[in-house]
């Protein structure tokens, strides 16, 4: 089952649609009997008009804390410290070791790679009146 598909299932329990009502919704919105056969752009239509009675999607948590080697651990729980304290996602971090190393994520850093971001979230803290 596509994301789609199963965001119209969620949406479906979440409304708490009867299946005769679901099916009179697809009919209205798309012409179809069922979700199976739907094609992108119908899923999208089906979509917006469950999100007009009521639907709402739930937005992504962002992405997992990452699982540095042993000895760079300690330098990710610092990273770690600073972004809660700015309140900033794991995201923030990730562009700043793209930016100043051409490292697509923070795990792939080295140590000499982390002390640099975690001065940079110094940085950033002094500048915006945080304390360390």
């Amino acid at each position: 089952m596509s994301t789609g598909k199963t965001k119209i299932q969620i949406a479906r329990r979440q409304l708490g649609l009867d299946d005769d009502t679901y099916r009179a919704i697809l009919k209205r919105t798309v012409g179809a009997e069922s979700s199976k056969d739907l094609t992108p752009r119908q899923v999208g239509r089906v979509l917006v008009e469950l999100e007009r009675l009521g639907f709402k999607p739930k937005a992504s948590a962002g992405r997992a804390k990452p699982k540095p080697a042993a000895e760079r651990a300690k330098l990710v729980g610092k990273i770690e410290a600073q972004l809660t304290e700015a309140g900033r996602p794991w995201e923030y971090a990730d562009r700043l070791a793209a930016r100043m190393y051409q490292v697509e994520r923070l795990e792939w850093c080295d140590g000499e790679q982390l002390r640099g971001i975690i001065t940079a979230l110094a940085k950033d803290a002094e500048r915006h009146g945080r304390t360390l």
